[in-house]
């Protein structure tokens, strides 16, 4: 098929156009999934029950970026790789350990979430000494499966720039669709 010189500029006009849109998708596709949301495959038991292995989340970077993590809330950092925990002390506070139960500025915390009975929690840091007062820009993170979560009392706090999501929307597995509270 022979096509004349009309035709072929149309051609290559068109699959330019083509191109052009398919880029600016990509890029924009990009550009969302780094600063807007993104998707996370949680990859080990740490967040049982309220997260288990292998659910897959929507994840939402967009509230860090005008407000800090809370107390209570579900986040993602970076810490080698990425982890989802529990932001359990903020700046500012004292937080204790004590016979397995947690305390912020001497109050014990109510952890409803926690899978089972505290125990006595075998990942410390050496250099973790109790009561620690959280420093400027540091977050103290735990799993709600303390028993089997490497979490701040293994690897220390976490600083605020590797804290870069909250927990969001579940999609899967299909019977657990949600979001995260």
């Amino acid at each position: 098929m022979v096509l004349d010189k009309d035709k072929k500029v149309k051609l290559i006009k068109e699959v330019l156009e083509w191109s052009r849109d398919i880029a600016i998708a990509v890029v924009i596709a990009l550009l969302i999934t780094r600063f807007v949301i993104t998707h996370t495959v949680v990859p080990t038991g740490s967040m049982i029950p309220t997260i288990a292995i292998k659910d897959h989340f929507i994840i939402n970077r967009v509230p860090l970026y005008f407000t800090d993590p809370k107390p209570g809330e579900v986040v993602v950092f970076h810490h080698d790789k990425e982890l989802i925990k529990r932001v359990i002390a903020v700046p500012g506070d004292l937080l204790d350990i004590k016979d397995g139960d947690v305390y912020i500025n001497n109050e014990k915390l109510d952890e409803p979430y926690l899978n089972e009975p505290h125990s006595t929690y075998p990942f410390f840091m050496d250099e973790i000494e109790f009561p620690l007062e959280i420093p400027e820009d540091m977050y103290f993170l735990m799993g709600d499966n303390r028993n089997n979560s490497e979490d701040s009392r293994y690897f220390g706090m976490i600083n605020r720039k590797d804290i870069y999501a909250k927990s969001g929307l579940r999609i899967w597995p299909l019977n657990r669709i949600g979001f995260l509270k």
